[in-house]
């Protein structure tokens, strides 16, 4: 793939691919990015966007608002010798009907092949894989599409976790809001970080999640298990002392119960020890400085109270299946 040039004097071209039934955050997160990604205060747009459909006019999305766009096959005869830098498949719920309409497909090949980089958002990912683009590479979709995914395309090794995978000029997003991450990601490969990080800013969203770069919100699991709310305030409470040496009788009394019965209930909801839970706790801050921060492992361990570095390794490995300086290689925002 041939490198962007930022000072180049016209804006890239970016083409969204769009079917009925898209996720309209999936196409509006990521349009957003690349319609205002600048390389400095002083400059133009970086990116010239465009939206494509089959067939071309307004595409209904799952909401009320159809998306007007070009019909695909302009590109392949009008716009035939027209560069496309970046070249973005949206997700929806109309992915699977896409991926199974051969002439979509193929039309939607013939364009990825003359695009310097292909990317899909949310379940786009399927029509990625129905070009056979993802063949033989890592990829990601949203979570609840991950086994779909991994069924259907068995030559996909289809990763659950990431909220992007680039594998080469091939990017994938996990659902939804990814989308944004995975935009922010290329304008800052393409621009530089402190372009994306004024991009980040003006759409007041973070460049890199708390949490790390996990398409899984730990907070908002815990808070669909304990819908009651009985456990909130104990694990607002544990998230500010992770640093301490903390047990489950200090858990029961923070829940006004006895041991015994706190470990039970606590069970029972949450469908983890309270043991496993603290740990848990303490692998998602850890992910969360190892991302965004250059502290050292051996410093983050202490602030995150798992003693030392090697306790720390050994209960990555049981969480996410990797180390923490695998995960910081992989994720470590520049």
């Amino acid at each position: 793939m041939t490198s962007f040039c930022a000072k180049r004097s016209d804006p890239a071209n970016v083409v969204f691919v769009i079917y009925p039934d898209i996720v309209l955050l999936d196409l509006a997160g990521p349009l957003q990015v690349f319609t205002h990604a600048r390389q400095d205060a002083h400059s133009g747009p970086a990116y010239r966007t465009h939206v494509v459909s089959f067939e071309g006019g307004q595409t209904k999305t799952n909401t009320i608002l159809p998306i007007n766009s070009d019909p695909l096959a302009m590109w392949l005869e009008d716009l035939a010798d027209t560069p496309i830098h970046t070249l973005v498949v949206i997700g929806g719920d109309g992915a699977p009907h896409a991926a199974s309409n051969r002439q979509f497909v193929d039309q939607f090949s013939q364009l990825a092949a003359r695009s310097q980089r292909v990317c899909s958002v949310c379940s786009g990912a399927f029509v990625l894989a129905a070009a056979g683009l993802l063949d033989g590479r890592r990829a990601v979709t949203h979570w609840e599409d991950c086994a779909q995914l991994a069924a259907q395309y068995p030559d996909v090794t289809v990763e659950v976790d990431p909220i992007y995978v680039k594998d080469g000029a091939i990017w994938t997003s996990a659902g939804i809001t990814a989308g944004i991450d995975m935009a922010l990601a290329i304008i800052e490969e393409d621009l530089g970080p402190p372009a994306a990080i004024e991009m980040a800013r003006s759409l007041v969203t973070p460049m890199v999640r708390s949490g790390g770069q996990s398409q899984f919100s730990p907070e908002l699991a815990r808070h669909a298990k304990d819908t009651e709310g009985r456990f909130r305030n104990l694990h607002d409470w544990l998230g500010s002392n992770l640093q301490t040496s903390l047990c489950v009788a200090d858990m029961a009394q923070r829940c006004g119960m006895s041991a015994r019965n706190f470990s039970r209930r606590y069970t029972a909801t949450m469908g983890t020890s309270p043991a496993k839970a603290i740990e848990a706790m303490r692998v998602d801050a850890a992910r969360h400085l190892l991302g965004t921060t250059d502290k050292s492992i051996k410093a983050i361990a202490a602030e995150c109270g798992f003693q030392d570095d090697e306790r720390m390794r050994r209960s990555f490995l049981r969480q996410i299946k990797t180390t923490p300086s695998q995960y910081r290689a992989q994720f470590q925002s520049h």
